[in-house]
C-alpha cells in the first residue's frame, strides 16, 4: 500500500502525479494505520514518524524542496512545487540504543 500523509492541497496534487500507483491519502499518519513491510510513504514527516516508518520495514520518501524565503509559509499549487524543482527523496531513519543498552549487552558478551 501507498500512503500519501500531507495537509496541502498542492502538495497532495503534486504527489499524486508523481506516485504511479493507487494511493491512500492521509492528513496525519496516526498509530493505527498498520503500515509495515512492503508499503510506502511520502510526504513531508517529522524524523520521528520516519523512523517508525522504518523501524516497521515500509520506505519513506520525502519532498523536498528548495523554496525562497519570500514563499516560506505559503500554501504552493502543484505548478509552483514543480516549478522550483520539488522531488520525492528516499530517507532511512532509525533511533540509536541508548549508550546504558549497549553497554550492557557488551558486558554480557565478554563472559
Amino acid at each position: 500500500m501507498i500512503y500519501i500523509v500531507t495537509r496541502h492541497r498542492g502538495a497532495l496534487d503534486w504527489l499524486k502525479e508523481q506516485v504511479s500507483a493507487p494511493a491512500l491519502h492521509l492528513a496525519h499518519l496516526m498509530p493505527e494505520y498498520a503500515i509495515g513491510r512492503g508499503d510506502t510513504v511520502v510526504g513531508t514527516l517529522p524524523i520521528n514518524l520516519v523512523a517508525d516508518i522504518c523501524l516497521r520495514g515500509a520506505r519513506y520518501f520525502h519532498l523536498e524542496i528548495c523554496l525562497p524565503h519570500a514563499l516560506r509559509g505559503q500554501e504552493l499549487s502543484a505548478s509552483q512545487l514543480t516549478e522550483h524543482g520539488a522531488r520525492l527523496v528516499e530517507y532511512f531513519a532509525h533511533r540509536p540504543c541508548p549508550d546504558e543498552w549497549i553497554l550492557s549487552r557488551a558486558g554480557e558478551q565478554e563472559d
